[in-house]
């Protein structure tokens, strides 16, 4: 069974990582997929096709989900090419982690504009057709960071935080109107950019969650696309975190 057969999804920060896990695993169950990134044109055109192979239209858009022009731009361009949007997922974020003591105002602005500012541009942008069509579901990736805070991380950590008020209060606002808004809070999720890290200390990491092990993209994947499909349609407002106990 297809959760998602025919539906319009957008993406962001799809070319690696969660997003891309995110991607794949929509495309599995047929939906429609466009998705942003920021560098590699090549990336993005491999990408493309191996969504394709899943037999749903798949499209990559170069656009900086931080920028309140582009985003309106590529919900525009979306629902021109595909018909339609039905799920928007706001997975694109940065890090620039340092204490407070060194944290300079670019390293705050950078990780507020990319992380939180680009929800708020995406969403504000995308409820327009969703409103129009009187359903639609947002998800958004926030982390168990956002719950909890982290030393080195304050700029991380209020986006992030930042993330869960407003997926709330958009649950409130659009509630009545059939659109749903949910927050995903990751823990430690090894990907790529995890494994650069020495294997000691990811050892650690496992040690300290009680289902020791680290997660994939794919444990954030599962989640996503249920709060995607209409089986969570009684659900918004919420933050599931997927955090393997980290936080209980």
């Amino acid at each position: 069974m297809k959760l998602l057969q025919d539906k319009v999804a957008i993406i962001t920060g799809a070319s690696r990582g969660i997003g891309k896990g995110i991607a794949q695993k929509f495309a599995e169950h047929g939906c429609h997929i466009a998705f942003t990134y920021l560098s590699s044109v090549e990336k993005a055109k491999a990408f493309e096709n191996e969504l394709a192979a899943y037999g749903i239209k798949a499209k990559g858009y170069q656009s900086d989900a931080a920028n309140f022009n582009s985003a309106e731009e590529l919900v525009n361009q979306v629902v021109a090419e595909f018909g339609g949007l039905d799920v928007v997922v706001n997975n694109a974020g940065i890090t620039r982690d340092t204490l407070l003591m060194r944290m300079s105002e670019q390293q705050w602005d950078e990780v507020i504009n990319a992380n939180l500012k680009s929800v708020f541009n995406l969403t504000k942008a995308a409820q327009k057709p969703m409103l129009k069509a009187r359903k639609g579901a947002f998800v958004n990736l926030s982390s168990v960071v956002g719950v909890k805070g982290n030393a080195g991380q304050s700029n991380y950590a209020a986006s992030k935080a930042g993330i869960i008020g407003f997926t709330k209060s958009i649950a409130l606002e659009l509630g009545s109107r059939n659109i749903r808004s949910n927050a995903i809070a990751p823990g430690f999720i090894e990907t790529e950019m995890t494994g650069a890290l020495d294997e000691k200390v990811i050892q650690q990491w496992r040690d300290n969650i009680p289902l020791k092990r680290g997660g994939s993209s794919e444990d954030v994947a599962n989640l996503a696309l249920f709060l995607a499909s209409d089986m969570s349609a009684y659900i918004t407002g919420q933050c599931i975190n997927v955090c393997g106990g980290m936080l209980t």
